[in-house]
């Protein structure tokens, strides 16, 4: 099992486990920390992580700001294919385009599924999508995956032969 989805699996046992985990995942990757995230849920194909709208995600007019949406975008997206990546293989984001289909206020959720048989090595599209409370969806993303294979892993391999 994948080391992210270990942790997550581990604490997700404990009332304040998501918020943990959460705080971990921003801890080690700082950017992610301005805009608060909270991991709902996390299994191999599927992330949901939730933003509650506060002043630092918003906008001159009062909504969430489309750099937050598009920072939650690339978190729910990296985090489902990091939980779901072969051994061997490793990702890195290499475009997204995004359509703001609604102005966003109050708590939301963004929302990345997929079949984890798509990864392979190779440029692989993710879709997702941002909801607000009322379930309508405010961003839909394609996030397009660049996979290759872990030179890490090969030169492991290689050292035992």
């Amino acid at each position: 099992m994948n080391a992210t989805l270990k942790l997550y699996n581990q604490l997700s046992k404990f009332p304040l486990g998501h918020f943990i985990f959460s705080r971990g995942l921003t801890f080690k990757v700082p950017y992610f920390s301005t805009i608060t995230p909270l991991v709902r849920d996390l299994s191999p194909g599927l992330c949901n992580v939730e933003i509650k709208d506060r002043r630092k995600v918003r906008n001159h007019l009062g909504t969430i700001n489309a750099g937050a949406m598009c920072t939650l975008s690339e978190l729910t997206g990296g985090l489902a294919v990091q939980v779901s990546i072969p051994s061997g293989l490793r990702w890195i984001p290499k475009e997204m385009t995004v359509q703001y289909l609604k102005k966003a206020k109050g708590r939301l959720t963004a929302i990345c599924s997929f079949d984890p048989k798509v990864l392979l090595p190779g440029d692989i599209n993710i879709p997702l999508e941002i909801r607000d409370v009322s379930g309508d969806t405010v961003l839909k993303a394609n996030i397009k995956f660049y996979i290759s294979k872990s030179h890490y892993k090969y030169r492991q391999e290689n050292k035992k032969a």
